[in-house]
C-alpha cells in the first residue's frame, strides 16, 4: 500500500511517500481502507519535534511511529476472528492517538478504540474533521469546563477547526458565545451561530470591559494572565496548547483562586461513546463540518505547509490517492 512516511524529524521535505506493507489486522482489529484523513498543527509539531518534549514520547532521535495521521474515515475492508462489534462494508470514522497512522491507504485498529459508524449525513472527508476538531472542543467545554446552559463563552480562534466547531458545541449547550478571529472569517464564525463576533485585527476582547464564565483559547494564542480579568469570579480559562506557563497556571490556580487555567490531551481521552455522541448530534443537523482545502495522499507535505502557516480555516482534508 501507499503511506506518507516520517523517518526522521524536519520540515516538510521529511515527509515521502512510499510503498510499504499492508497491515494484517489481529484478531480483535478491523482494518480500514481509508478514505479521508486530516492534517492538523498537532501532526507538524509531530513531525518536527516542537516542542521538544515530543522526543520523549515519541522518540529520541527519530519518529518511533513513522506513518502520522491521527483522524480518519473509511471503509471497513477486513475484520480479525474475534471482532463483534463491525462487519466488512461498515462506513467508519475515529482516531488512533497512540500510534497514528492515518496517513495511509490502510491501517488497523482494535475494535474497542475510538472507532465507530460516521454519521449517514457526512462525506468520509466531513467525518473524519468531525474527529479532529469536534472532539476536541467537547473534551474542553463539556468535560472539562461543565458547560451550562445561559453562560457566556468567548471562543478564541472561532474559525479554526477546534474553534468552528466549538462554537457549535456551546450553542448546543445553550450558551451565549462569543467568537474570535480575523476579518476575513466573521461571516462564516456567524454563520455556525455566535451570538456576537469579534474581529481581532480591529479590537482587543480583553479591553471590552465584558467578562465570560469560559474563555476558550482554541489556537494557543492568549494567555490565562492576559485573559484572567474578562473572567468572571468563578471563571474558567481553556487551552489547547501545553504552553509551559500554562501549565504552571494550572498547577496554581488548582490550589488557590478561583479563576481556573486547564489544559488536557484531549486526543488520548477521547472513547467511542464520544464518536456516537458527536454522530447523532452530526445527523440531527446540530454540527456541520467547515473543510479549508483538500489535498490528495502524495500532497501531504503541501497540506503541512499549508497548516504551517496558521491560517486555515476549519480542516484541511488529506484525501486517498486516485
Amino acid at each position: 500500500m501507499k503511506a506518507i512516511v516520517c523517518t526522521k524529524y524536519g520540515t516538510p521535505e521529511v515527509l515521502q511517500l512510499r510503498e510499504v506493507e499492508k497491515p494484517a489486522p489481529k484478531d480483535n482489529e478491523v482494518r480500514i481502507r481509508i478514505h479521508a484523513g486530516i492534517v492538523t498543527p498537532s501532526d507538524c509539531a509531530f513531525r518536527k519535534a516542537n516542542p521538544f518534549m515530543i522526543r520523549f514520547m515519541y522518540g529520541l532521535l527519530r519518529p518511533k511511529y513513522t506513518i502520522l495521521g491521527v483522524e480518519l474515515a473509511g471503509e471497513i475492508e477486513s475484520v480479525g476472528k474475534d471482532v463483534t462489534l463491525f462487519k466488512e462494508g461498515d462506513q467508519v470514522y475515529g482516531l488512533s492517538p497512540n500510534r497514528f497512522g492515518a496517513h495511509a491507504e490502510y491501517m488497523c485498529l482494535p475494535e474497542d478504540k475510538p472507532v465507530a459508524i460516521k454519521p449517514s449525513n457526512m462525506t468520509y472527508e466531513e467525518a473524519a474533521g468531525v474527529c479532529d476538531g469536534a472532539t476536541t472542543a467537547l473534551t474542553f467545554l463539556r468535560d472539562k469546563a461543565n458547560i451550562q446552559s445561559g453562560q457566556k463563552v468567548l471562543i478564541h480562534g472561532a474559525s479554526g477547526a477546534v474553534g468552528t466547531y466549538a462554537v457549535q458545541l456551546a450553542k448546543y449547550y445553550g450558551a451565549e458565545v462569543t467568537g474570535v478571529c480575523s476579518t476575513a472569517n466573521l461571516e462564516l464564525v456567524k454563520s455556525l451561530g455566535a451570538d456576537k463576533v469579534i474581529d481581532y485585527t480591529q479590537e482587543d476582547f480583553t479591553k471590552s470591559g465584558q467578562t465570560y464564565d469560559v474563555i476558550f483559547d482554541a489556537v494557543g494564542k492568549s494567555s490565562f494572565s492576559r485573559c484572567k480579568s474578562s473572567l468572571k469570579q468563578r471563571g474558567i480559562y481553556l487551552s489547547t496548547v501545553p504552553a509551559l506557563g500554562t501549565m504552571l497556571q494550572m498547577l496554581w490556580t488548582s490550589k488557590l483562586g478561583r479563576k481556573k487555567a486547564i489544559f488536557t490531551a484531549a486526543g488520548l481521552k477521547q472513547s467511542k461513546e464520544n464518536l456516537v455522541f458527536l454522530k447523532e448530534l452530526c445527523e440531527a443537523g446540530k454540527i456541520k463540518s467547515i473543510i479549508d482545502r483538500r489535498y490528495p495522499l502524495e500532497h501531504a507535505a503541501e497540506a503541512h505547509r499549508y497548516v504551517e502557516t496558521g491560517r486555515k480555516k476549519g480542516n484541511v482534508v488529506i484525501t486517498r490517492l486516485l
